[in-house]
């Protein structure tokens, strides 16, 4: 081919049809240019940025002689390739293509159908109208020489404005939706990839290219698929006449070639390809570069929906009903700060859509800039949450959604070879991951960390570990961007100092929030601009006879009477025991007509409750839901509460007596919210909690306001009106405070990591924390100077550091640390342990060394058992002398190697004085033995709490904490050689644990959403594994699988799509590392030289 290639151009031969066939061949423009004086019509496409594409054009074409018809249109493409569409009448009832999308009204053909038709309503067309047929083009076309180019580049997406070319035409513009090559069915696609080969010796006969001057050129943009790029075009007219006869026909076999078999391909199905899947990819694929191309610029030009490709505008509707963005969340996502990757902190009232713009920009770290996002979540029913709803994002655009809660996790995660992670954690999780990226030097790849509930860094030993997790972030990743967002916070500047972050506010509610006061029977709505800060609104009609006053001395009926069973009503409570009593106690005084309120779907409730609890069903529960309410705390199963928000979500339910805990749990609103008191359990409401309770009341979309009403005591008055004009709580780093859980794990870990070894690196790094800006405040006795020095003594003493003493010069001497082989067990074992518990869990599993049983599973499930659960236990002595009574010999060996005999528990049963002293630590932790034994045995969490009369809740958390711990001390066992017989027992353990379930039904419960009744529905219904799963149809499964809504069903089915896709890539990349020669292979690198 001669230097500069040729240059092409496609044609699209366009007539009025009923019901059209598409034929396409490719024709080099050197044999088959225009003439320059044919007149144009209409010049117009997309631009884009990168400028590099050539001209296109409609105009009517100028027959040669005789004239021929009018009305017969000519699309020319400058392109590497020319397309040529003829449509033809299809005899066959049947749609060829079926749902081909370029035949829509709003598409390019139909505009050109249009403008032909205006044509042949002219009178000097009329009579030609009828005239024009497919092979006109094609055998003015087979002067052509056929020319394939190899795939190429892509260009960026621009809309240009309308423009007219020099002939005076006004242009038809192309809405950006509808490309000539958007859709076309993908049979055709492969044909053209397979005919690259065989054309490639016609390439070689294009000529130079003669008409660079011609008067109607112009640059356009148009979406190319992969294998396009381009060349330059041939328009010599004088070589169009000049073509032998085996030209001619050698062409036109092509011609009917190409006919029959794309006629035979469009019919056949491809197993390769569906119809448009191929070319919609390309698209998404090239508005992805687009997206990069404008980040990577800096741009304030962004992408066709914020930097990102049109279909995620599609999918936030298909899947979430999101048409538009508030107009707070427009200003928030084109922010500087967040154009610029800056770290943000962001503040919004309750329901205000602050995860979307989350959503949003991780997204667009995932699919644009091509790095992994870690987003961090306060709880695990919010991750699992999380995760079925971004599942489905994860299968159309093509990136993994993984799961860190509970005992899920990789630790290292999966190193991809292509597609990137959306890691999804409860604060626990999401910092050993952080660590396990630190360690195998991969935390550049996180490219985003999303804090939601940003104000819980100021709680306790969970708030301690989210700021480890964050400095560590800071500390060794400048290139990692972060993002915190929450709905209560105060001393924001302290964050903004710590996190380097901007900060961005606003008190944007979609739905009107109106706060009210409850005293004895009146009602007072609270006003800032008010002296007392609140003013009269009215009184409760209600009429209350003698008994219900004496029941409902808070009027809670009168209140939730106005609201429901038309809309729904939270009821917040002091306790657990609280939320059940006002259950009960409403449902006693409402009329009978609630029952009738979608009375059917109700019964299914709690027929969908009982098969979940293998036939069991609680007492308050099943007299409580036939009116519509139910309680909702802890002491409820997963299964059960799964039910239950499903049915109060679709309006089956429509009051829930709760504890505070659902206010930072799942998004479940409310009309109305009732709080029954300003208190939680003993504790006087916190202004950050309460914000957070009221912030449930209304629901945007279907409420026009929410309400919220406190009651309470005249005694409590003044406090309450101090809790709602105050200010809320200040965010105070417990990094200190939490000596175990907090300084003392962060300087192992910063040792053991490698991040500072120095203590004057180690002194540094304190300076960055939280508690480092907030020092001046915290530390009133001692500096950080000495809290750090004091702190580093603590580790070496217990044995988890080594100190060595390096001198630099005569007078300065420099102190570094290495960590001991128990201090690499205690980090590495870090999920749950708290290192207070590092030298007891040593000599436990050195003790269990000298006398392992292991006729059962008992002695290991004593060793797993979790140290922080055995203050809360107050064993039921009679219950423990029973259950002693019923291990084997061997089982009860273990409770005399641990020093607890059965005089001893039968003489705490009959209440007799003790005088041998025994560690009550090892008795209250070998009844958690026992009920976690039992529950293995029996796999019933029911049957097990009634047996030790505790709530099946209780049961269920000891079991989770259990699988997590047994989790925490393998890995302590992996790193001390001693511990090695632990290693494969402890595997299956923890599995046991985890799932406590059949072993068919283990697989299925590793979906997300899929608890232990739901698994066993599925299994009974011939769902026996992953893939049936991910390959079931959710419309079948609402049929099959009883009380499944759809939107479970698509949750269960995404979910399971997107575990099978990880574990494929996984065995993919397995793979590809075996067959991978190795860097360090001899003579690896001496036949690249010697080829290069």
């Amino acid at each position: 081919m001669e230097e500069g290639g040729s240059r092409v151009r496609r044609r699209v031969s366009v007539r009025k049809r009923s019901r059209p066939s598409l034929e396409c061949v490719f024709v080099t423009a050197g044999q088959a240019g225009e003439r320059k004086d044919e007149g144009q019509v209409v010049a117009a496409s997309r631009r884009r940025r990168t400028g590099g594409l050539r001209q296109a054009e409609v105009q009517p074409r100028q027959p040669r002689q005789p004239p021929g018809p009018a009305g017969d249109f000519t699309l020319k493409l400058e392109f590497p390739y020319v397309f040529l569409f003829s449509f033809q009448h299809n005899d066959s009832e049947e749609d060829m293509f079926g749902d081909y999308d370029s035949f829509t009204e709003n598409s390019f053909l139909a505009q050109v159908d249009d403008m032909e038709e205006k044509y042949m309503q002219l009178p000097e067309h009329k009579k030609h109208a009828t005239n024009i047929a497919s092979t006109d083009l094609c055998s003015e076309s087979v002067q052509n020489k056929l020319s394939i180019a190899p795939v190429s580049t892509f260009t960026d997406l621009k809309t240009d404005k309308h423009t007219k070319n020099q002939s005076g035409h006004e242009d038809v513009t192309i809405e950006p939706g509808a490309d000539l090559l958007y859709d076309v069915p993908s049979s055709q696609v492969l044909y053209f990839e397979n005919l690259q080969n065989s054309s490639s010796d016609l390439g070689d006969q294009s000529t130079k290219e003669s008409d660079q001057n011609s008067s109607y050129q112009k640059t356009v943009n148009e979406e190319l698929p992969h294998n396009l790029i381009e060349q330059p075009q041939q328009n010599d007219e004088s070589l169009s006449n000049v073509r032998t006869s085996s030209d001619v026909n050698r062409r036109q076999s092509v011609k009917d070639h190409l006919k029959s078999a794309m006629t035979g391909n469009a019919k056949a199905q491809t197993p390769v390809f569906s119809r448009s899947k191929h070319l919609k990819e390309t698209l998404l694929s090239e508005e992805i570069n687009v997206a990069k191309k404008t980040i990577e610029s800096s741009s304030h030009d962004l992408g066709p929906f914020y930097s990102l490709p049109s279909k995620v505008r599609d999918l936030y509707f298909q899947f979430k009903g999101i048409e538009k963005l508030y107009e707070w969340q427009h200003t928030c996502l084109t922010l500087n700060s967040v154009q610029e990757r800056k770290n943000l902190i962001y503040s919004l009232p309750t329901s205000g859509g602050k995860t979307l713009v989350a959503e949003i920009i991780m997204l667009q770290e995932l699919l644009c800039r091509q790095k992994d996002v870690l987003m961090i979540l306060p709880y695990v029913a919010i991750v699992q949450e999380k995760i079925s709803g971004l599942s489905n994002f994860g299968i159309e655009l093509g990136f993994f959604v993984e799961e860190y809660a509970g005992s899920k996790g990789r630790f290292p995660p999966t190193k991809r070879r292509q597609k990137k992670s959306l890691y999804i954690a409860t604060i626990e999780k999401g910092h050993s991951l952080v660590n396990s990226l630190i360690e195998t030097g991969r935390i550049s790849s996180l490219g985003l960390v999303v804090v939601d509930e940003l104000h819980m860094i100021g709680e306790g030993s969970r708030g301690a570990i989210l700021e480890m997790t964050l400095a560590k972030i800071l500390y060794t990743s400048k290139t990692t961007q972060i993002i915190g967002m929450s709905a209560t916070l105060n001393n924001v500047e302290d964050l903004q100092e710590f996190l380097q972050a901007e900060y961005y506010s606003s008190q944007f509610r979609p739905v009107e929030l109106k706060e009210y006061l409850k005293i004895n029977d009146t009602i007072y709505e609270v006003d800032s601009k008010a002296e007392n800060g609140m003013t009269f609104s009215r009184l409760l009609n209600y009429k209350y006879s003698d008994s219900l006053k004496k029941m409902d001395p808070d009027h809670l009926v009168a209140l939730v009477t106005e609201v429901i069973p038309k809309y729904s009503c939270l009821v917040f409570c002091p306790t657990k025991k609280n939320c059940e009593n006002v259950a009960e106690m409403i449902c006693r005084f409402l009329s009978k007509e609630y029952l009738k309120h979608r009375e059917k779907e109700k019964h299914e409730v709690l027929k969908d409750l009982k098969n979940m609890s293998s036939g069991n069903l609680c007492p308050v529960l099943r007299h409580t839901i036939p009116f519509g309410v139910a309680y909702h705390h802890s002491g409820l199963t997963s299964d059960e509460r799964k039910i239950l928000e499903e049915a109060y979500s679709t309006g089956i339910l429509c009051l829930f007596t709760c504890t505070s805990t659902l206010a930072a749990g799942v998004n479940l609103p409310a009309r109305r919210v009732i709080l029954r008191a300003p208190y939680v359990a003993k504790e006087f409401l916190k202004r950050n909690r309460y914000k957070q309770m009221i912030g449930r009341a209304g629901r945007a979309g279907i409420d026009t306001v929410g309400e919220s009403i406190l009651i309470l005591q005249e005694k409590d008055k003044q406090q309450v009106l101090e809790l709602i004009t105050g200010p809320l709580e200040n965010c105070y780093s417990h990094l200190v405070q939490e000596f175990t859980k907090g300084i003392h794990t962060l300087f192992l870990s910063l040792i053991g990591l490698k991040i500072a070894t120095s203590l004057g690196d180690i002194y540094q790094f304190m300076n960055g924390t939280f508690f480092g800006v907030q020092q001046k405040i915290l530390l009133k006795e001692k500096s950080l100077w000495e809290i750090t020095v004091e702190s580093l003594s603590y580790l070496t003493d217990k044995g988890l550091l080594q100190k060595d003493t390096v001198s630099k010069s005569e007078e300065e001497v420099q102190c570094n640390f290495h960590i001991t082989k128990l201090g690499r067990a205690s980090f590495k074992g870090k999920r749950t342990i708290d290192l207070a518990y590092c030298n007891i869990l040593y000599r436990d599993l050195k003790k269990g060394l000298e006398g392992l049983v292991l006729e059962s599973l008992f002695h290991l499930i004593y060793l797993t058992t979790p140290y922080d659960l055995v203050s809360q236990c107050e064993p039921n002595w009679m219950i423990y002398f029973w259950q002693f009574g019923q291990l084997s010999p061997a089982e009860q060996n273990v409770a005399g190697l641990l020093g607890v005999s059965e005089s001893f528990i039968g003489k705490k049963a009959s209440g007799q004085a003790i005088k041998k002293k025994v560690d009550k630590d090892i008795v209250n932790r070998l009844y958690l033995s026992f009920v976690l034994y039992t529950l293995l045995k029996e796999t019933n969490i029911w049957s097990v709490s009634e047996k030790f009369k505790l709530p099946r809740g209780y049961v269920q958390n000891l079991l989770t904490g259990a699988a997590s711990f047994s989790s925490c001390v393998l890995h302590f066992c992996e790193e001390l050689e001693e511990f090695w017989v632990y290693r494969a027992l402890l595997v299956e353990l923890t599995k046991k644990l985890t799932y406590c379930v059949k072993a068919e039904l283990v697989s299925l419960m590793e979906v997300t959403g899929v608890l232990e009744g739901r698994a066993r529905q599925l299994y009974n219904a011939g769902y026996r594994s992953l893939t049936h799963l991910a390959n079931a149809d959710p419309e079948v499964l609402i049929g099959t699988i009883d009380h499944l809504s759809r939107r479970q069903a698509k949750q269960i089915v995404s979910s399971a799509k997107m575990l099978l896709q990880e574990k494929a890539e996984a065995l993919q990349e397995e793979v590809e590392e075996l067959l991978r020669v190795p860097s360090d292979f001899p003579g690896a690198v001496a036949p690249c030289t010697e080829k290069a």
